[in-house]
């Protein structure tokens, strides 16, 4: 049973750091891509950053040199470091992996950044 929990959201205000974290059970968590995803009220979710089983990493242009999305596979846990936050940056962020095309998505983790 995969299993994806995130943790490390709160309410912040604009320019200050968060460290979010997403435990994962119930798969081979070292072969797997890993992504965050956000989604703010009535808004689609999209992709933040993701990174593969290689270590590679990619992140989308609106938070490009501000987040960073790493890997502890010791720990079977995936983080996403995010300075500079911005109050656009608003949503529940979702940790993610996907098996035979099928997404898995954890419960969210809210991130309200206020100015």
């Amino acid at each position: 049973q995969e299993k994806l929990v995130e943790s490390g959201g709160g309410l912040v205000q604009a320019g200050v750091s968060l460290r979010l974290s997403c435990a994962a059970s119930g798969f081979i968590f070292s072969i797997r891509t890993m992504g965050w995803y956000r989604q703010a009220p009535g808004k689609q979710r999209e992709l933040v950053a993701r990174i593969t089983s290689s270590g590679s990493t990619n992140c989308a242009d609106s938070v490009k040199g501000r987040f960073t999305i790493s890997r502890d596979n010791a720990k079977n846990t995936v983080y996403l470091q995010m300075n500079s936050l911005k109050p656009e940056d608003t949503a529940v962020y979702y940790c993610q992996t996907t098996r035979r095309q099928i997404d898995y998505w954890g419960q969210g983790t809210q991130v309200t950044v206020s100015s």
